[in-house]
Protein backbone atom coordinates (compact mmCIF):
# COMPACT_ATOMS: atom_id res chain seq x y z
CA UNK A 1 0.00 0.00 0.00
CA UNK A 2 1.93 3.79 -0.74
CA UNK A 3 2.35 6.12 2.26
CA UNK A 4 -1.02 6.89 4.21
CA UNK A 5 -2.01 11.06 3.67
CA UNK A 6 -2.27 13.00 6.73
CA UNK A 7 -5.13 15.94 6.45
CA UNK A 8 -5.87 18.42 8.88
CA UNK A 9 -9.11 19.25 7.19
CA UNK A 10 -11.80 16.91 7.32
CA UNK A 11 -13.15 17.99 3.55
CA UNK A 12 -10.63 17.74 1.01
CA UNK A 13 -11.24 20.13 -2.01
CA UNK A 14 -10.63 18.65 -5.18
CA UNK A 15 -10.10 14.96 -3.94
CA UNK A 16 -12.76 12.26 -3.26
CA UNK A 17 -13.17 10.05 -0.47
CA UNK A 18 -14.64 6.78 -1.39
CA UNK A 19 -14.26 4.96 1.52
CA UNK A 20 -14.76 6.01 5.18
CA UNK A 21 -12.90 3.38 7.77
CA UNK A 22 -13.13 4.27 11.11
CA UNK A 23 -11.36 6.39 13.46
CA UNK A 24 -7.53 6.34 14.43
CA UNK A 25 -6.10 7.37 18.01
CA UNK A 26 -2.62 6.89 19.18
CA UNK A 27 -0.97 7.93 22.50
CA UNK A 28 2.56 8.52 23.47
CA UNK A 29 3.42 8.95 26.90
CA UNK A 30 6.81 10.35 28.35
CA UNK A 31 8.59 10.76 31.67
CA UNK A 32 9.59 14.09 32.05
CA UNK A 33 13.87 14.00 32.90
CA UNK A 34 14.68 15.40 35.88
CA UNK A 35 18.24 17.53 34.53
CA UNK A 36 16.09 18.58 32.10
CA UNK A 37 12.91 20.05 34.24
CA UNK A 38 15.97 21.49 36.36
CA UNK A 39 17.24 23.94 33.45
CA UNK A 40 14.02 24.51 31.93
CA UNK A 41 12.97 26.14 35.71
CA UNK A 42 16.28 28.73 34.76
CA UNK A 43 14.24 29.15 31.31
CA UNK A 44 10.93 30.36 32.99
CA UNK A 45 12.83 32.44 34.79
CA UNK A 46 15.28 34.35 32.35
CA UNK A 47 13.40 33.21 29.18
CA UNK A 48 14.14 31.44 26.33
CA UNK A 49 13.07 28.43 24.11
CA UNK A 50 13.94 25.32 26.08
CA UNK A 51 15.60 22.76 23.12
CA UNK A 52 16.00 19.49 24.93
CA UNK A 53 11.86 19.75 25.18
CA UNK A 54 11.14 20.75 21.90
CA UNK A 55 13.48 18.03 21.10
CA UNK A 56 11.30 15.84 23.09
CA UNK A 57 7.82 16.54 21.59
CA UNK A 58 8.94 16.57 17.70
CA UNK A 59 10.23 12.41 19.04
CA UNK A 60 6.54 11.95 20.58
CA UNK A 61 5.26 13.74 17.75
CA UNK A 62 7.11 11.51 14.69
CA UNK A 63 5.71 8.31 16.98
CA UNK A 64 1.93 9.59 16.79
CA UNK A 65 1.84 10.22 13.54
CA UNK A 66 3.59 6.70 12.87
CA UNK A 67 1.61 5.00 14.89
CA UNK A 68 -1.55 6.80 13.33
CA UNK A 69 -0.66 5.79 9.67
CA UNK A 70 -0.24 2.37 10.52
CA UNK A 71 -3.47 2.13 12.19
CA UNK A 72 -4.92 3.56 8.67
CA UNK A 73 -2.74 0.98 7.18
CA UNK A 74 -4.15 -1.74 9.01
CA UNK A 75 -7.47 -0.68 8.67
CA UNK A 76 -7.23 -0.69 4.94
CA UNK A 77 -7.05 3.38 4.74
CA UNK A 78 -4.52 5.54 2.24
CA UNK A 79 -5.40 8.61 4.32
CA UNK A 80 -5.92 10.27 7.63
CA UNK A 81 -8.48 13.49 7.17
CA UNK A 82 -9.47 15.47 10.35
CA UNK A 83 -5.76 15.18 11.94
CA UNK A 84 -5.36 16.38 15.03
CA UNK A 85 -2.59 16.30 17.40
CA UNK A 86 -2.45 17.29 21.18
CA UNK A 87 -0.30 17.56 23.85
CA UNK A 88 -0.72 17.70 27.39
CA UNK A 89 0.83 17.35 31.22
CA UNK A 90 -0.03 13.84 33.04
CA UNK A 91 0.78 13.11 36.08
CA UNK A 92 1.63 14.68 39.50
CA UNK A 93 3.90 18.31 40.77
CA UNK A 94 6.46 15.94 41.42
CA UNK A 95 6.19 12.91 38.64
CA UNK A 96 5.28 14.95 35.73
CA UNK A 97 4.83 13.17 32.50
CA UNK A 98 4.15 14.39 28.84
CA UNK A 99 1.58 13.15 26.40
CA UNK A 100 1.10 13.47 22.97
CA UNK A 101 -2.09 12.37 21.75
CA UNK A 102 -3.58 12.16 17.81
CA UNK A 103 -6.68 11.69 16.42
CA UNK A 104 -8.54 11.39 13.31
CA UNK A 105 -10.78 9.51 10.23
CA UNK A 106 -9.10 6.91 8.53
CA UNK A 107 -10.24 7.27 4.71
CA UNK A 108 -9.70 5.58 1.33
CA UNK A 109 -9.34 8.64 -1.41
CA UNK A 110 -8.55 8.41 -5.14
Amino acid sequence: MNEVRIFTTPILDGIKITEYKGIVISRNVRAVNVIRDFFTSFRDIFGGRSVSYQDVMKAMQDDVIAEAKEEASRLGANAIVGFSLDYDNVGSKNKSLLMASAKGTAVVIE
